[in-house]
């Protein structure tokens, strides 16, 4: 009997976590090739078939070459036999659900109640796609980032320390490191902190984690110009609400100690307080790195993404929390709480991809004419074509940030909205970074004259123009045999 109830409490906590997957794939909504994506996939995509990509792969393969990620996908794919498409999704599916599920076996440590338990879980999913304080991330994403498998086995990890497996905690940490180095590198310093009982020793341990050799190379103009478009590598432009945001959630934590101790949940005071310490230990290190001068060979280290950690736990104890101080077994209250707040999730996601359908789905329409423009483009036009495009073209409205590179499968010059980023962390990649770029200027202004300057110089055979452009002669003697109203695929003869 004993086994058979416990056999059923498992299986119902199995179904209730797949039902939150679902539910926090139904707010965020799924958009592979956005955003970061646009390093990614290329990468899985020429990993298949080596033949993609021969003018530009190193804006996306040697930032890989310190993860797993992109043979791991490429692997699966090999595996199942099924499309990339279907196994990108489900590796998105399973990576919520990892999220989920080391969520829930946090929870279980740090909250008695049942009802406490599930409202930590069920807040985590309903704000999976929150925005975290100046870091230019989201807790979690709307296509399958390595990101998020990390700070799953991160979680796992987490787990492990409070649990008292520190060797089982230290192979889950090496795991998330070939993952997602810079995100196993913040897991690990909260895992040492939450390990030893001397905060201070503990606190010196986390600060030695970041690698500080070779960081006093000077670096170069490109570099510096590249860099200069990252905001979230200069703490002086961060606004009043970011610098609240990273500052209030210290306060609430030792709160939550207070509330936590109070009721003798010991585990989550400890979590609460270390994640404090955490923090202010992370900060101390990302200032340094940031502030003073000659560590510009850190910033692409960004820092300042401890936050990602420290509001995915946050996030976490404050639901747990909010469940037994507020929800406990009152149904209409859960729904007061959660439908709002899901909502308004909901509409976000809406309006941060406005011209795009809420799930991109494998072999289906997204209702993107930048998209159909791209898709054409990987269907016919030869494997080894160079495109241009506006160097701004992922920012113009209605592209909603996707990727050239990723869903085109084609090379294309560099942009100022990823590739700057790339550079920053590549900086061999700078010079050539800013050499193309520059070459695009006055992209919304170029003719036909301009573009063949472009194939002599680079070899570009072929631009994707937003229209309306002006009238020939700005396309004189290209042939365009794809137009859809808002974007054009134009061959330079």
């Amino acid at each position: 009997m004993v086994s058979g109830a416990k056999n059923y409490q498992q299986g119902r906590n199995l179904l209730l976590l797949l039902l939150l997957t679902a539910l926090a794939l139904l707010i965020s909504g799924y958009h592979p090739g956005a955003e970061d994506d646009g390093v990614y996939l290329p990468a899985i995509k020429r990993d298949l078939n080596p033949a993609l990509y021969p003018h530009d792969s190193d804006f996306f393969t040697v930032q890989l070459q310190a993860t797993i990620f992109d043979k791991l996908v490429a692997g699966s794919v090999r595996i199942t036999h099924l499309p990339l498409g279907a196994v990108v999704l489900g590796w998105q599916v399973l990576s919520i659900f990892l999220l989920l599920w080391g969520c829930w076996r946090i929870s279980r440590r740090c909250f008695r109640e049942s009802y406490a338990r599930w409202a930590a879980v069920t807040t985590l999913a309903v704000l999976l796609t929150l925005p975290v304080a100046g870091s230019a991330l989201y807790l979690g994403d709307q296509y399958f980032h390595p990101r998020a498998l990390a700070t799953a086995v991160v979680l796992a990890a987490i787990v492990a320390i409070l649990d008292g497996k520190r060797v089982l905690a230290a192979l889950l940490l090496a795991v998330a490191v070939v993952v997602h180095p810079l995100m196993a590198s913040f897991g690990a310093s909260y895992c040492l902190l939450l390990a030893w009982n001397q905060p201070r020793l503990s606190a010196v341990a986390a600060f030695v984690l970041l690698p500080l050799g070779w960081v006093f190379e000077p670096t170069s103009p490109a570099w510096q110009q590249a860099a200069q478009t990252r905001d979230y590598y200069y703490l002086s432009r961060w606004h009043w609400y970011e610098w609240l945001g990273a500052v209030a959630p210290l306060i609430l934590l030792w709160w939550f100690r207070r509330l936590a101790l109070r009721d003798n949940a010991k585990t989550l005071a400890h979590m609460s307080e270390r994640l404090a310490l955490y923090a202010v230990v992370q900060f101390v290190v990302a200032a340094v790195i940031l502030l003073l001068p000659g560590l510009d060979r850190l910033r692409p280290f960004q820092p300042m993404r401890y936050l990602h950690l420290l509001y995915f736990l946050f996030v976490l104890f404050a639901g747990g929390l909010i469940g037994q101080y507020v929800l406990r077994h009152h149904v209409w209250r859960w729904a007061l709480f959660f439908l709002p707040l899901g909502v308004a999730m909901f509409i976000a996601q809406l309006q941060t991809f406005p011209a795009t359908r809420h799930f991109e789905w494998p072999g289906a329409g997204s209702g993107n004419a930048w998209v159909d423009a791209f898709a054409w483009v990987r269907q016919n036009t030869p494997v080894d074509s160079l495109f241009a495009l506006d160097p701004y073209y992922m920012q113009r409205p209605g592209e909603d940030f996707h990727s050239f590179r990723a869903l085109a499968e084609r090379s294309a010059l560099a942009d100022y909205v990823k590739d700057p980023s790339v550079a920053t962390q590549v900086p061999r990649l700078a010079n050539r970074w800013l050499e193309e770029v520059t070459a695009e200027q006055g992209w919304q202004h170029f003719r036909a004259e301009d573009f063949r300057r472009l194939q002599n110089r680079f070899g570009v055979d072929w631009v994707i123009l937003e229209q309306p452009r002006p009238a020939p002669p700005a396309v004189a003697g290209l042939d365009c045999p794809y137009q859809n109203g808002t974007v054009m695929v134009c061959r330079i003869e």
